[in-house]
């Protein structure tokens, strides 16, 4: 088939590359000229895992091809995903500009029978208003708008498309229904994962499902919070709960809060659409709520940890992406500790495998260092903050050269271990 992936951002990207290895030709577009040359030269613009391979492989073959030219594109494609962003405006409504732009975009330049599928995650009746300005006498049967929300998760992506879950297309179009079933063919004949359903059913099942397991996340963390005072170990509770089938043991791992382009956003993009229909959402209100409180409780503990002497200490960081296997620095908790310590007169050093952050270039006495040994070594504090495999199984009796505290935020060590080896070592609800 012919599909044109509106956005080179995360989603468009990876799911236009996949859809090209699937065998059909696959146009991405994007307003950003630089992008564009860029992917063009077979450079990527994002780290995930298999990515840079798969798009190399499909662009040499010519079922890849990237381009600025959005009307040609469009005229060209059976199939057009829309991809652009839905960042969060000042009263937490997600900001669907750049979506409409591209449905007028798409309304101009519509030359025969077209599907248009919102991939993009937006709020509930998005697709009612896609229509609507889709809409004209000139367009009439010319185009389907439907629902076919993403579940990649960053850093698992490539698998995640190939072997997924659930795909969920939201349309009441049944021609529209069967061309996206057989697009999808090839991932579903294995198994019965295909879910068809209405469109505003798919919007919702998609906010539904981030609210639910940012729900889990801060749950953990509230109970992580009680072991640190109780004296018990927050990984027993979660091994022991989440061997009962109705929990499950995935997102039960104490940790920092929730971050990356879409918990934090969508949470908010749910209760202000909530607010429209008049609707409370005082679970997920209460959800943001604690997570924005999780920083606040880590600050207290590094304090803690060290005494209240802050100041002139050097504090280290082992990854600072909000999750390992990504690049992405969008609402890294890591974001919200920096500030108040560099406040209070600490030197912040931090260690990532993706590389130093421009995020944090703009802060005078935070320093990149290119590897963990480095790090280490002069470090009166070290924080392991994201869970890379080569953080896992660290010497530290051999790197630390002075009296240094190991706090552990993803909780990669054991206790008795480190007590052992007579190194000074605190987890997250231990």
């Amino acid at each position: 088939m012919k599909l044109c992936m509106i956005g080179t951002g995360y989603v468009g990207l990876v799911s236009g590359s996949c859809f090209a290895d699937l065998g059909n030709e696959v146009i991405c577009v994007d307003i950003n000229k630089d992008k564009i040359n860029s992917l063009n030269n077979g450079k990527i613009p994002i780290y995930e895992p298999g990515l840079e391979e798969i798009v190399k492989k499909n662009f040499k073959s010519n079922n890849l091809k990237f381009s600025n030219d959005l009307p040609n594109s469009i005229k060209k494609s059976d199939i057009i995903f829309i991809c652009v962003g839905t960042p969060t405006k000042k009263n937490n409504e997600a900001n669907l500009k750049y979506v409409f732009d591209v449905a007028k975009t798409i309304k101009e330049n519509l030359n025969k029978y077209k599907i248009i599928v919102t991939k993009s995650t937006v709020p509930l009746t998005t697709g009612d208003k896609i229509e609507k300005i889709l809409s004209s006498k000139k367009n009439i049967n010319k185009f389907d708008v439907i629902s076919n929300p993403e579940f990649l998760r960053e850093g698992e992506a490539i698998r995640d498309f190939n072997y997924p879950d659930r795909v969920v297309i939201g349309t009441n179009s049944k021609k529209a229904n069967n061309i996206m079933k057989k697009l999808y063919l090839p991932l579903i004949k294995k198994n019965n994962r295909y879910f068809h359903t209405s469109r505003r059913a798919a919007e919702m099942i998609k906010y539904a499902s981030n609210a639910f397991l940012a729900s889990k996340i801060s749950f953990i963390n509230e109970i992580a919070n009680l072991c640190e005072a109780s004296n018990v170990d927050v990984k027993d509770v979660s091994y022991g709960i989440g061997l009962d089938q109705r929990i499950g043991d995935r997102f039960l791992r104490a940790g920092p809060g929730y971050g990356g382009s879409c918990f934090p956003k969508d949470t908010k993009a749910l209760v202000h659409t909530a607010n429209k229909f008049r609707t409370d959402l005082s679970i997920i209100k209460n959800v943001i709520k604690s997570n924005d409180n999780r920083n606040n409780h880590l600050l207290n503990r590094i304090l803690k940890i060290q005494n209240n002497k802050i100041k002139n200490k050097i504090i280290s960081f082992l990854g600072v992406t909000f999750k390992a296997g990504t690049d992405d620095m969008r609402e890294s908790p890591i974001l919200n500790l920096i500030p108040p310590l560099l406040k209070k007169g600490a030197f912040i050093q931090y260690y990532d495998p993706t590389g130093s952050k421009e995020i944090l270039d703009k802060y005078k006495k935070v320093t990149y260092k290119k590897n963990v040994l480095d790090l280490i070594k002069n470090s009166d504090l070290v924080i392991i903050h994201t869970e890379w495999n080569e953080f896992k199984q660290l010497n530290f009796k051999k790197m630390i050269k002075k009296r240094t505290n190991i706090y552990d935020l993803r909780n990669l060590y054991s206790p008795t271990e480190m007590k052992k080896n007579k190194i000074n070592y605190f987890g997250i609800g231990r």
